[in-house]
């Protein structure tokens, strides 16, 4: 789930101008990317990788050189489904669903093909994955040394710009990130934030999670759950404190419908797991450097 250097990638769609410029991003950050998939230009080579008809394909031809265990996908929204489960039947340990806006019946199929297969999602409508110093794979300005540089904090948002925003707060504090985990903002996900917490709780280069969450959905009830099971710190922000009830903001995943979901019940269910939440992102890096300054060497491993 954490993305590393090890890591071989297939890029789902690669020869697309989004598909095109991440790839290189991803490629000239250290991101191991094996190869590409587009039906109408298989055989040909981009950015000097093959470019394979579907992952089926791709994971013959690369088995002698390692294969791949990571797919990220730059498809449409209706090409998502069929894509993820060419990536699923090539082996893929886990995919990266970059896109939004796929159907919901499209969402839970893809879904329970990869559990049955042992295949892990995130997304979709995820940023993506990063380690920094390491790897990235998806649309998050890993390449920046003003946002992201390596340390020990993880991190975990729904939201991509919001995940970059806490991210520069955090190097500004002189606080590096273990990980970014871009959970995603749709309504239904592959992976959680508490399936992220517990990932990051048994990381052993992680000392503290920030949490980025935001109204709609239980994802930061549930994660609350974890969180009060876990000795490293957590601290957190729920965007949409002022949002009226039953607005409909920016991700599929951020409805409100009657107590459910709202900003007052995640608050009240983190701050009873013992999770610091603040008012605004800004106040997350000082909160975070509170709590790992109370926080022994005994007390930073989960």
């Amino acid at each position: 789930m954490i993305i590393r250097r090890a890591h071989r990638v297939l890029v789902q769609g690669i020869t697309g101008r989004q598909g095109t410029f991440w790839a290189e991003k991803m490629i000239e950050y250290g991101t191991r990317v094996a190869g590409g998939v587009n039906p109408k230009k298989a055989g040909e080579t981009h950015l000097g990788l093959p470019v394979f008809a579907s992952a089926v394909e791709a994971a013959k031809d690369l088995g002698q050189d390692g294969g791949f265990d990571v797919v990220v996908q730059f498809v449409p929204p209706l090409a998502a489904r069929s894509a993820a489960l060419d990536a699923i039947a090539a082996g893929a340990k886990l995919i990266v669903m970059l896109t939004e806006h796929i159907p919901a019946q499209d969402v839970m199929y893809v879904l329970a093909a990869a559990k049955a297969a042992g295949t892990q999602i995130v997304g979709p409508n995820t940023a993506g994955l990063v380690t920094p110093g390491e790897c990235f794979v998806g649309i998050m300005p890993a390449f920046n040394r003003n946002v992201f540089r390596p340390g020990r904090v993880g991190v975990i948002s729904r939201s991509g710009s919001l995940g970059t925003q806490v991210c520069l707060d955090l190097t500004r504090a002189g606080l590096g990130q273990s990980a970014f985990i871009g959970v995603g903002g749709d309504a239904i996900v592959g992976t959680t934030s508490r399936d992220a917490l517990e990932i990051l709780a048994h990381d052993p280069g992680t000392d503290a999670v920030v949490l980025v969450g935001e109204i709609g959905g239980a994802a930061e009830e549930t994660a609350a759950q974890y969180a009060a099971t876990m000795t490293k710190p957590v601290v957190a922000f729920i965007a949409g404190r002022s949002a009226p009830v039953g607005k409909r903001m920016g991700h599929a995943g951020a409805i409100v419908l009657g107590a459910r979901g709202t900003y007052d019940s995640k608050r009240r269910a983190l701050e009873a797991a013992g999770v610091e939440v603040l008012d605004l992102p800004s106040g997350l890096a000082p909160a975070l450097a509170r709590a790992l300054a109370c926080a022994g060497p005994s007390q930073r491993t989960a």
